[in-house]
C-alpha cells in the first residue's frame, strides 16, 4: 500500500515537478552568475554543470507527474550524477537520491518527512564529501537550513512558514562563506587567496531552497485566493 502523509499542507507530485522545473529555469539565469563566483576559487564551470544537469532533468519531467515523490527524486539524483561534472553532480545527485530513498513510495510528504529528507540529503552530502560546516562549501548553507527545519519540527510553524526560516538560514550560512577560508575542494587550494569569495555551492544550494519556497508559496492555497481578489 502507498503510503500517504497526514499532514493538510502535504507536498505532493505535482508540487514537485514544479519546483524542479521552475528551478531548472533559474539554474538557466543564474548560469553565468555562478560561473563567476567560480572563476577566482573553482574550476569556471559551476553554472554551466549545474545548467546542463537540471536541464536534463527538466527533460524528463512530463514522463514523472504519475509517479510517486521518491521516484522523480530518484530520477533528479540519477540524471545530475550521469551529466553534472566536477564535485556537484556527485554531491547533488546523493542528495537527492538519499531524500528519494526516504520518500520511495509516498505519493505525499507533510512537514516530518520533508525534515526527514532533508536531512537525508545533508547527511548525504557529508559523507560523500567528507566535509563539514566552516570549510566554505555548499554545506555551510545546506546545514543551517535542514537545522532550522528540525527545530521548527513539532512547533507552532506551519511547514511553509518554517520554510521561510530555513531559507533566511540558508542565506545567512551563504554570506557567512565570504569571509573564510577554504579547506575543502579546489578552493583550498588557494589558501588565504580563497578569503573573500562567496562559495558558488553554497550560493547554488541558497537557489534551490528559495526556489522551493517561492515554488510553494505559489501553489499554496492562500496564494491561489490572493490571486482571485
Amino acid at each position: 500500500m502507498t503510503n500517504v502523509a497526514s499532514n493538510a499542507a502535504a507536498i505532493r507530485a505535482s508540487d514537485l515537478v514544479a519546483f524542479l522545473a521552475a528551478l531548472a529555469d533559474r539554474l538557466k539565469q543564474e548560469r553565468a552568475y555562478l560561473t563567476e563566483l567560480d572563476s577566482p576559487i573553482g574550476d569556471a564551470d559551476h553554472g554551466v554543470n549545474l545548467d546542463r544537469g537540471f536541464s536534463a532533468v527538466a527533460a524528463k519531467l512530463a514522463d514523472m507527474h504519475d509517479e510517486d515523490l521518491g521516484a522523480i527524486l530518484k530520477m533528479v539524483g540519477t540524471t545530475l550524477v550521469s551529466t553534472v561534472g566536477g564535485a556537484a553532480g556527485p554531491l547533488y545527485g546523493t542528495a537527492f537520491l538519499r531524500a528519494g530513498g526516504v520518500l520511495a513510495g509516498r505519493t505525499e510528504a507533510g512537514f516530518d518527512e520533508v525534515v526527514q529528507a532533508a536531512r537525508a540529503a545533508l547527511e548525504g552530502i557529508l559523507q560523500r564529501g567528507k566535509a563539514q560546516r566552516g570549510e566554505k562549501t555548499m554545506v555551510d548553507a545546506i546545514a543551517p537550513a535542514v537545522e532550522s527545519l528540525e527545530a521548527a519540527r513539532g512547533g507552532p510553524l506551519a511547514l511553509l512558514d518554517a520554510a521561510r526560516q530555513a531559507v533566511a538560514a540558508a542565506e545567512q550560512g551563504m554570506l557567512a562563506t565570504t569571509p573564510m577560508l577554504a579547506t575543502k575542494g579546489r578552493a583550498s587550494y588557494l589558501g588565504e587567496r580563497s578569503i573573500g569569495h562567496q562559495d558558488p555551492g553554497a550560493t547554488s544550494a541558497y537557489i534551490m531552497a528559495s526556489v522551493a519556497l517561492a515554488t510553494a508559496e505559489q501553489r499554496s492555497p492562500g496564494a491561489a485566493a490572493k490571486n482571485l481578489t
